[in-house]
């Protein structure tokens, strides 16, 4: 059965948001219980590589096929469908990075605040590398939306910086910073991936190659001298193969996937303003599904990022030549976020 390109779409649309918002409250969810930060990741990792890599080797095979007598195209590995190099670079930040980051951020922090400061800060962040990075420019309204969210990142890891300096024991503040680090690493990750013109499907496998060949013997090196602590061998089976399913097949195969639709279907630009619509959710799930608090500067927060980042793509709607897609390109290749 044919769906029509508008069902596809909103189809798409809808698993998007779902697991964007299910990975945040599903991740703190499974904080202090029954695994390790770095034991999600090694789950993750390993779930996208049951599909991902057999994936690539096929397209490498298929691409050495097609070039009978030709110049091969760049490959790693024979399951990277980009150069050593590439792979490597995109993958210690959009694979490694990013997980190891945003998972422990979790151990800290309460969803709420990976709600403002993963998905919420990632135009910020993202626009913040593209000037850095390939000089783009800022228009005066883009810069309006950014620094709304600015304030909103503010009102939220702000108040726990200054609660830190009024109770030595609280450590949300630790967890607002590895998020604030986690979306940096997923910018640079975006901006690369636009400096090279990478497309999508190839850039997520060469992100599941590096993660899987680095981090798994790695971790599994490190928990065979006894010098990192694994809690996989007391956890139940319906969660190892639960987080490997969502974690590695649905954040990461699946939802890079369905926002790749999404945004053949609806364009950047709307597709960045379904996408707003995650931080907002993802916090409510907290509070609903965990019975987090939602405080004043939370709700703020939430609200500055995401006029934040309505406005910034709205005004990027308008047709100004020479204003860089800075914004919607980051949103155009943030697939596994979660």
């Amino acid at each position: 059965m044919r769906f029509s390109p508008k069902t596809v779409g909103v189809l798409a649309a809808i698993i998007t948001v779902t697991i964007w918002t299910s990975f945040i409250v599903i991740a703190r969810a499974t904080a202090h219980r029954s695994l390790t930060p770095l034991d999600i990741c090694v789950l993750r990792f390993t779930g996208a590589a049951l599909v991902l890599l057999p994936w690539g080797a096929w397209m490498v095979w298929r691409r050495a096929k097609d070039n009978v007598g030709g110049v091969l195209p760049p490959s790693w590995l024979g399951l990277s469908p980009l150069g050593f190099r590439l792979t490597a670079l995109i993958g210690l930040l959009g694979g490694v990075g990013y997980a190891c980051l945003a998972y422990s951020g979790f151990y800290f922090a309460p969803a709420a605040h990976a709600s403002v400061l993963l998905p919420g800060t990632l135009p910020l962040s993202t626009t913040l590398m593209a000037v850095l990075i390939l000089g783009d420019r800022v228009t005066p309204l883009r810069a309006v939306g950014l620094g709304l969210i600015f304030l909103g990142d503010v009102m939220v890891g702000g108040a726990s910086l200054l609660r830190a300096w009024t109770d030595a024991g609280s450590q949300v503040w630790k967890g607002d910073l590895l998020f604030l680090a986690a979306s940096t690493c997923w910018a640079v990750y975006s901006v690369l991936v636009r400096k090279h013109a990478l497309q999508a499907v190839p850039a997520t496998i060469a992100i599941s190659v590096f993660a899987f060949v680095s981090y798994v013997p790695v971790y599994g090196l490190l928990v065979f001298s006894g010098a990192l602590v694994t809690k996989l061998a007391s956890a139940p089976w319906g969660e190892i193969v639960f987080q490997m399913v969502f974690q590695g097949v649905g954040s990461v195969v699946i939802s890079g996937i369905t926002f790749t639709k999404m945004v053949q279907y609806f364009g950047p630009v709307r597709s960045t303003m379904i996408t707003a619509v995650v931080p907002g959710l993802s916090a409510l799930g907290a509070v609903i599904f965990l019975g987090e608090p939602l405080y004043w500067n939370l709700l703020a927060g939430l609200g500055l990022v995401t006029a934040g980042i309505v406005f910034g793509v709205r005004a990027q709607a308008r047709p100004i030549p020479s204003a860089p897609d800075s914004i919607a390109d980051g949103a155009r290749v943030t697939r596994a976020k979660a």
